[in-house]
């Protein structure tokens, strides 16, 4: 079924480098009068629709559709930077997308528009859209609720080409991960073997995670050794190798903790979203 593009709820604008900005104000341009002025929530609402509408079809004017009048759409976690998957979008599922704020594709099979999460409840709640420089790939910057895959992983990409070239008989399930998420993987496998351990000397990441008072002094240690870079006007290659062994020993603490980095980006996104003033209120009446 066509969605009627003036349902967007939000307004947004079209950067020249590709991006969506959605916004919470209440501003639309008349471009006859060339000003913006002040939309009424009452009298004015048929006016703020038309706006939007205007700026959704101009924006689905943007996008360089192929012959079949489709683009790919690619779905990233918004804290991790993990690619949860991909698919095919046309006028109706990206229109879809903005207005409901969960990401929508095409199906080319059942030819119809299809939610992630309208089965499963796994929704990917945008937060962000990208164009690319030739307006024909998309991103859906979100927040999933659960896994994507419908097998269950995290992400549709957990297979390795380079590992499966090195064990062609073995299935892999490696998920796609950045360096820091790979790091924090690793400090959680070591976590797991503690249970196993034998009587061979532990590595260092076990040491930590077997010693409270170990792990505390070497993080004041490393932060106290970062801020020197400072004090003492150090290189920057400097700076970044002290910032690294902050960075591991306090993610040790994390898996110690069980506090997944996703959970500590998510809480600056939130943090920095809004005015430091308002973040600091927000503490004080959390408390």
């Amino acid at each position: 079924m066509a969605v009627s593009y003036f349902h967007c709820v939000q307004p947004l604008r079209v950067s020249s480098r590709g991006r969506l900005f959605f916004s919470n104000g209440e501003y639309c341009r008349d471009n006859h009068k060339k000003r913006c002025y002040l939309v009424s929530s009452s009298a004015q609402k048929s006016e703020k629709n038309l706006c939007l509408e205007s700026k959704v079809e101009k924006l689905l004017e943007n996008v360089k559709w192929d012959d079949k009048g489709l683009a790919v759409a690619i779905a990233q976690n918004v804290d991790t930077g993990a690619i949860l998957m991909q698919g095919f979008v046309n006028k109706d599922a990206l229109a879809t997308t903005i207005s409901s704020r969960k990401a929508t594709f095409y199906s080319r099979s059942r030819s119809s528009l299809w939610t992630k999460g309208e089965t499963s409840m796994n929704f990917i709640n945008i937060h962000d859209i990208f164009l690319d420089c030739d307006h024909d790939s998309i991103i859906y910057l979100g927040k999933p609720d659960g896994p994507t895959c419908h097998t269950g992983s995290e992400t549709c990409y957990y297979s390795s080409v380079f590992d499966f070239l090195k064990h062609p008989q073995v299935e892999e399930n490696k998920l796609a991960l950045t360096t820091l998420y790979s790091l924090e993987s690793t400090i959680s496998q070591r976590k797991a073997e503690i249970a196993s351990l034998d009587n061979g000397k532990p590595s260092w990441t076990k040491r930590l995670l077997l010693d409270y008072n170990l792990l505390s002094s070497k993080i004041r240690e490393e932060a106290d050794e970062l801020c020197r870079t400072l004090e003492e006007n150090e290189d920057k290659s400097r700076t970044a190798s002290e910032m690294a062994d902050v960075l591991y020993h306090a993610m040790v603490l994390l898996a110690v903790k069980d506090v997944k980095m996703e959970e500590v980006v998510q809480v600056l996104r939130e943090r920095f979203s809004q005015s430091g003033i308002e973040e600091k209120k927000s503490r004080k009446s959390q408390g």
